[in-house]
């Protein structure tokens, strides 16, 4: 594997399980079904009847959701959850705006994009605006995996190259073509021929160098790898907070040497903005924007319809030009009237709302509140992010920083008994990955970080 990361001796000894599958994080284990209680237990029944093996459920003792507001889920026991985990519904589950959007929508028209329509041209205009020049038109589909599949192919067409570099932990999707470009759906195997990975831009293992200089630098031997192996380099695509990875948005900027290094060894860009997209971050309406780049190819998905399906590609007309000079790309269900309403409402929630601002100021106030109970728990090595996607770094020891998957475990079952749900990112599975609707508040934040503080209390000694 091209470029893989050096981390030397940080577990002193300790063997530390690298690159899980991203699905197996905190995941459920169905042998574990015969310990549930009989009404639990007759419901995991139900589901591996139907699904099988292809079932993924989260936590040891899986949870019956029945409805869902704000940032509160409620199971069907009646108890409630504080949601940190979903940034699916990025402006709050249930938001009645936007249900009320997709109704209206619903009982009046639904249907492709070969017809004229003014909801479907309205949204294509307003999420433009959003978009530095040249990114001035756009494809829509209804998956992010969808997305990144059409966004390889652009890339593919515009530079008449295969090679594509990605961080050692991303996941970018499910289609087959991006399932080749995510390494943390292929833990411990080797990557596709036309696939270089590497390290992430991380700084809480690796500190005291420029990030910038050593990320590009880290781009460039793969691309001469790629050559060497006769592949031409067609992009480099990212997260651009990589969340996959253990959540790295600092120091702002960072990623523009390696953006500038793609573009002069002729290929493109691609900004994969499914996470940190929609005023998540905070400082920008995208998370590229942090950056001062400008990507060649946007890549959108899951927060764009709050929960109804939704994706999106952006890019300059001349990348669409050529890629539809030789095929002919259309999408029944992208684009379809209900999904603009849908991503109409969010747009106008998170502009009315002032949401964005919001993840800023919240975002803020919960990390300082993650670092102060980091004051009295060694097992917090690190909180890092931007807005309100904030990665807390979970260690055996600080000196050290030895990874502790285990006590990622520990506290995110934790937190499910204290009624918040939450999930695990990175390589090691060690870092607690927060991404709460936009809509969560000081007094959410406060929630989370008193349980994290009692959570952490026992931990077995």
């Amino acid at each position: 594997m091209c470029c893989d990361a050096q981390l030397g001796e940080i577990s002193k000894g300790e063997n530390v399980a690298r690159d899980k599958e991203i699905l197996a994080l905190n995941a459920f284990d169905p042998n574990a079904a015969g310990s549930a209680d009989p009404e639990l237990r007759a419901a995991l029944q139900r589901r591996m009847r139907s699904f099988g093996s292809g079932s993924v459920l989260f936590y040891q003792e899986p949870i019956r959701m029945v409805r869902a507001e704000g940032v509160w889920m409620h199971d069907a026991d009646g108890r409630r959850y504080l949601d940190v985990y979903n940034n699916v519904p990025s402006v709050g589950h249930s938001h009645p705006a936007v249900v009320a959007a997709i109704s209206r929508q619903a009982g009046q028209l639904n249907t492709h994009t070969r017809y004229l329509n003014d909801v479907v041209d309205e949204y294509a205009e307003r999420l433009l605006a959003t978009f530095p020049d040249p990114i001035s038109q756009l494809v829509l589909t209804c998956t992010g995996s969808e997305a990144n599949d059409l966004a390889l192919r652009i890339a593919n067409a515009a530079t008449g190259g295969r090679g594509i570099i990605v961080t050692e932990s991303a996941y970018h999707g499910n289609t087959a073509a991006v399932s080749d470009v995510s390494p943390s759906s292929w833990p411990g195997r080797e990557p596709p021929a036309h696939v270089r990975v590497v390290p992430a831009p991380e700084t809480f293992r690796t500190p005291g160098d420029d990030i910038g200089a050593r990320f590009a630098q880290s781009i460039e031997a793969a691309i001469a790898d790629l050559q060497r192996d006769g592949i031409p380099f067609a992009g480099l695509l990212v997260d651009t907070i990589f969340s996959s990875d253990g959540v790295y948005a600092d120091p702002a900027g960072f990623l523009a040497p390696a953006v500038e290094l793609a573009h002069a060894q002729g290929g493109v860009f691609i900004a994969d903005e499914v996470q940190p997209g929609f005023g998540r971050t905070g400082s920008a309406f995208w998370g590229f924007a942090r950056h001062g780049v400008v990507p060649d190819i946007v890549t959108m998905g899951k927060p764009m319809g709050n929960g109804f399906p939704m994706g999106g590609v952006a890019t300059r007309p001349e990348l669409i030009d050529r890629f539809t000079a030789g095929t002919k790309y259309f999408n029944t269900f992208g684009g379809n009237p209900v999904a603009a309403a849908a991503g109409l409402a969010v747009l106008d929630v998170i502009r009315d709302e002032g949401l964005m601002d919001n993840a800023s100021r919240v975002g803020g106030y919960l990390m300082d509140g993650l670092r102060e109970i980091g004051n009295r728990h060694i097992q917090i090595g690190d909180v890092r992010g931007s807005g309100l996607f904030v990665g807390l770094e979970l260690v055996r020891d600080r000196e050290t920083k030895a990874p502790a998957p285990e006590i990622a475990t520990h506290v995110i079952n934790g937190l499910r008994e204290h009624g918040i749900l939450i999930g695990a990112a990175g390589p090691f599975g060690s870092t607690l990955k927060i991404r709460p609707p936009l809509c969560f508040t000081r007094e959410h934040a406060d929630i989370v970080v008193s349980a994290c503080d009692e959570v952490l209390k026992t931990l077995p000694i």
